[in-house]
């Protein structure tokens, strides 16, 4: 079998000979020998396929440990794989997008203000996982408690108050990972048994208060639509009296499934926490 030099297979292969030390590094293309005192890498003809795939996938922007992957795999799933991979990067690029948009209004007019309303909610028990966890993988965080707590064995509270929601404690974007809490009202008594059942999880009380919140839609899921929401509810909140500052962090409360309804339908509440109203004494 001819084997031909780094320098000719890196040229064939329309990759760099320094990419290809990588690869090899990364176990993501190996020669077929090296020498073992010169250390001098030689490649077969039938790796030129690999490499070439490779050198496209690359140009794409597909990660390495994704890359190797996708040439793991049989033609058909392989192709499947990149379908899937640049659904993903669509995806992403619509989410910049609408930041930038977001970004452009607020810079040249301010962003447009939301409706926002109030709602009292009562003293519940919670039971609480708090993650630290980036932009990228707060879906498999929130899948991860969905289907740990969510096939019908863990009782839950009917209506507003049981709907699960998040806490967020730290900002969450590509670069700060939170922590955020996710948190699910469950019964008074049924405290001790989920203790019990689930002692990696917290179990605590959210007290009674009021919340000012923003509604959004399915089709209002993204996150520049949390942005305008936050920023509305900071600019609601300026605007009242003092009293009627933040009690805590911000929430994101999902009280229907955004799959499977349509792009108007409601589906979640951007909320910021209020304390109690303060009693005042009749003159």
């Amino acid at each position: 079998m001819e084997l031909w030099t780094i320098g000719a297979f890196a040229k064939a292969a329309r990759l760099s000979p320094k990419a290809l030390r990588l690869y090899d590094e990364l176990e993501l293309l190996v020669p077929a020998h090296t020498d073992p005192v010169s250390g001098y890498r030689r490649y077969s003809q039938d790796q030129l396929a690999r490499a070439r795939l490779v050198a496209r996938l690359r140009r794409v922007g597909m990660p390495l440990a994704r890359i190797r992957e996708v040439c793991d795999l049989p033609r058909g799933e392989a192709a499947k794989a990149v379908s899937g991979y640049w659904d993903e990067v669509e995806a992403e690029q619509q989410q910049r997008r609408d930041i930038v948009r977001f970004l452009v209004e607020t810079l040249s007019e301010g962003s447009t203000m939301l409706p926002v309303a109030v709602r009292e909610m009562p003293a519940r028990t919670l039971i609480c996982s708090l993650r630290h966890v980036t932009s990228a993988e707060i879906n498999d965080f929130t899948v991860e408690m969905v289907v740990r707590l969510g096939d019908g064995t863990v009782p839950g509270l009917a209506g507003m108050e049981g709907a699960p929601f998040f806490i967020y404690h730290g900002e969450v974007d590509e670069d700060s990972d939170g922590p955020i809490e996710w948190c699910r009202p469950i019964p008074d008594e049924a405290a001790e048994a989920m203790a019990a059942r689930f002692p990696d999880l917290t179990i605590r009380q959210d007290p009674a208060h009021r919340e000012a919140y923003v509604r959004l839609t399915r089709r209002e899921l993204s996150p520049a639509d949390g942005m305008r929401a936050g920023e509305t509810l900071e600019a609601w909140i300026t605007a009242q009296d003092e009293v009627l500052s933040p009690r805590g962090p911000f929430r994101q409360v999902f009280f229907a499934d955004p799959r499977g309804v349509t792009p108007d339908t409601p589906v979640s509440d951007v909320i910021a926490p209020l304390p109690p109203l303060v009693a005042t004494a009749a003159g």
